[in-house]
């Protein structure tokens, strides 16, 4: 008799738990399509030519940790570089390739930028 009394009220209740425990299972998968821990915002002018863009793109859609490093993005230079890692096995590992593979590309382009390499975003 109790039993039928008590499933609706079951259900719902059931029905809430689900609410705040299916994004808590969610968070410990994937990081696809995150942004990440961002230290200032990435907008990369529609003139640009290169791969950084695409790079970015790349960081965004990737699941595992990674990270986007880059010189300064000022509208009047006319040069930019960057450095991505991606799915690296931790999130600092992935902040230190980053941040190797511009300061390389840096001295590989040789150009004329406004500053140094720093991580734009890391997840």
């Amino acid at each position: 008799m109790i039993l039928k009394y008590c499933r609706k009220p079951a259900a719902s209740i059931l029905a809430g738990l689900l609410i705040f425990i299916a994004p808590a299972a969610q968070a410990g998968g994937s990081l696809a399509g995150s942004k990440g821990d961002v230290r200032y915002p990435v907008t990369i002018p529609w003139f640009t030519t290169g791969g950084c863009g695409k790079a970015y793109a790349a960081y965004i859609a990737a699941s595992g940790h990674s990270a986007f490093a880059a010189t300064p993005i000022v509208p009047q230079t006319e040069y930019f570089i960057c450095g991505v890692k991606l799915n690296a096995p931790s999130q600092k590992a992935a902040e230190d390739l980053a941040l190797k593979s511009c300061q390389a590309s840096k001295s590989k382009y040789k150009v004329t930028v406004a500053g140094g390499c720093s991580l734009a975003a890391s997840k």
